[in-house]
């Protein structure tokens, strides 16, 4: 068995290469959306709901190796919008260093801070109670026996 700082490294690398390839993926669908007539604003949105949609898919299955489902779906939703919003709410506040600067400063904590929520939280270990509450519901649905 590996020691616990080697699974968080390797997860961590699994989860920047990710990331770079939702950046290339959402990239490319805006160049190419873009070269085919649509506008800007709704090439960016279809790029980074592509680049979204990657991250869920390959995170969920080769970073975390977990099961798809509805609540991990919308907490990976929420770890995103929240990403925006510290993203945005840090350019903010840094502003004074510089456009390049205050980005360089900002994407680094955003992105161990998105890990993290998405390492404990998005595609985390079920709660025990939650594991029991999904044994007894298929218990009941088996019926009696």
């Amino acid at each position: 068995m590996r020691p616990a700082s080697a699974q968080l490294g390797r997860q961590f690398g699994k989860f920047l290469a990710v990331g770079a390839s939702n950046t290339a993926l959402s990239f490319v669908a805006y160049a190419g959306l873009t070269a085919v007539g649509v506008t800007y604003v709704a090439a960016g949105a279809a790029g980074f709901a592509a680049g979204a949609v990657n991250g869920y898919v390959l995170n969920r299955r080769w970073t975390f190796g977990r099961r798809d489902s509805t609540g991990a779906r919308l907490r990976y939703l929420t770890v995103q919008a929240a990403g925006l919003a510290a993203t945005s709410a840090l350019l903010w506040l840094l502003g004074d260093l510089g456009r390049i600067e205050a980005y360089a400063v900002t994407v680094p904590i955003v992105t161990v801070a998105m890990f993290a929520a998405n390492r404990s939280w998005t595609f985390g270990r079920p709660s025990r109670l939650l594991l029991d509450v999904d044994r007894r519901r298929a218990e009941h649905a088996a019926g009696p026996g």
